[in-house]
């Protein structure tokens, strides 16, 4: 079997064990040491340790563990509760109001957390009862709560954007420019359908009674100012000092734990049992994140190696492919893989597969990562394996049933894919803010000036050679 072939079998293999269950991390690490060691000897077991160690000296990984970090402290501190009670209080003459609080909080508290299941399950377990008490729709409610816990995924700051500039050796806090707008859009388009929906039929969301919408002024401004502001204050101090440059994203991570901690002190939620059991959960995240890493640079490397990355590009280029159908191609190949597939898989193994291809087609790596993490969204919410119904269904009500929840999603799963049509209709969408705070070097279309570097382990292939 000649090398290209041997490569390809590798990948069909690899894909093979994943659909059986088998663990991702060490599945990649175990195909490609075996593969390593047919195609290049003894010098296979070199290249692990190498990987290891590089993964482990990757500075832009070390902000990794202190934002989930934050974010588990944050999700302990018992902040949720009263950050959607004061935001429900406040919209409360808004039509669908508890739709729209849910989203808000969504959105706030993602960006604390980044973390999807975290964010569903705790919704689903606050709100979602409160929506469906209210009278609102079955669908309606379960769609809001899947779709709004699914924006930690792009608004920075943003555990995945870490992990595709790591990945596509794109710089993190442009990234984190250029998501911010995109994920404002979206979680604002959210709210506007919600709050249509609410004007046009009413029945799938009435108002809330007058007890609880006619509360004093100074009553909804202390609820805000002592649940909504402080952790606003706390993100908002985090990200703006990456945008602006006053920290690296791993001294703000830091920064935000230290935060994160006072935050739970003040609210009198901190305890060694919560501290003990947020550092846990942080490193084992952490650590499933690093062996990623080990296992898609090894299997990388050798699927580069043996010719397999250069028979992909040999194909993709052999198609009749523009910019514009390169990259509705990759978008939709990246759309079903969410299907069986968690995002950090999708990021650290398939994303480097299209990495190289984009210089030939003229697409920035920036708005690509963009376009993925918007594309992700959809990861979540797409039947068969939508992990965040699955999330909402495992604390919902024994009525709800997976199908209801399923149909309540699909309308946000087309609100994603429009969003992506206008981001890539208008690329000042992604390129505004970069442009605005760090200069011209994402200047222009998105899919030009800025060449993409090599990706993953596939710049190791002439090195072994």
């Amino acid at each position: 079997m000649s090398d290209p072939a041997l490569g390809l079998t590798m990948l069909g293999l690899f894909l093979f064990f994943i659909l059986l269950g088998f663990p991702i991390a060490f599945t990649l690490m175990a195909m490609g040491i075996f593969f390593g060691y047919l195609g290049m000897g003894d010098r296979v077991f070199d290249l692990l340790v190498q990987r290891t160690y590089a993964v482990m000296a990757n500075d832009v990984l070390i902000s990794v563990p202190l934002f989930v970090f934050m974010g588990y402290v944050i999700e302990r501190a018992n902040i949720l509760d009263r950050l959607f009670k004061s935001l429900q209080m406040a919209s409360g003459n808004i039509p669908g109001s508890l739709a729209v609080a849910t989203l808000a909080t969504c959105a706030l508290f993602a960006t604390a957390t980044g973390i999807v299941g975290a964010v569903v399950t705790l919704m689903g377990l606050l709100a979602f009862p409160a929506m469906l008490k209210a009278g609102y729709d079955v669908k309606l409610a379960s769609g809001v709560v899947c779709a709004g816990g699914c924006l930690g995924i792009l608004i920075p700051p943003s555990i995945m954007l870490i992990l595709y500039g790591a990945t596509a050796g794109v710089s993190v806090v442009q990234l984190y420019a250029a998501a911010f707008i995109p994920g404002v859009t979206l979680a604002i388009c959210y709210i506007l359908y919600t709050i249509v929906i609410a004007i046009l039929k009413p029945e799938v969301a009435p108002r809330l009674p007058p007890s609880e919408v006619n509360i004093p002024f100074s009553r909804i401004l202390l609820a805000l100012a002592t649940s909504f502001i402080p952790l606003a204050l706390l993100i908002a101090s985090v990200l703006g000092a990456i945008l602006m440059g006053l920290a690296t994203p791993s001294e703000a991570a830091a920064m935000g734990s230290l935060g994160s901690i006072v935050l739970a002190i003040v609210y009198r939620a901190f305890t060694w049992a919560k501290l003990r059991e947020s550092v846990y959960l942080t490193a084992r995240t952490s650590a499933m994140v690093c062996w990623l890493f080990v296992g898609s640079y090894i299997f990388s490397s050798v699927f580069g190696y043996l010719g397999g990355q250069q028979v992909v590009e040999d194909f993709v280029k052999s198609l009749p492919l523009n910019s514009f159908t390169f990259m509705i191609l990759a978008q939709a190949i990246i759309f079903v893989l969410g299907w069986p597939l968690e995002w950090t898989e999708i990021i650290v193994i398939f994303v480097p597969i299209f990495l190289p291809l984009l210089d030939d087609f003229g697409i920035s790596p920036l708005f690509f990562g963009v376009m993925i993490a918007l594309n992700l969204q959809t990861s979540f919410l797409s039947p068969p394996v939508a992990m965040a119904t699955f999330y909402l269904k495992g604390v919902a009500p024994k009525h709800v049933r997976l199908e209801d929840i399923f149909k309540g999603v699909m309308p946000f799963i087309y609100i994603v894919v429009a969003t992506m049509l206008m981001v890539y209709v208008f690329p000042g969408l992604v390129t505004w803010l970069p442009e605005t705070l760090y200069g011209g070097t994402t200047a222009g279309d998105p899919a030009l000036q800025m060449e993409a570097p090599p990706a993953g382990g596939f710049q190791e292939e002439e090195q072994l050679r």
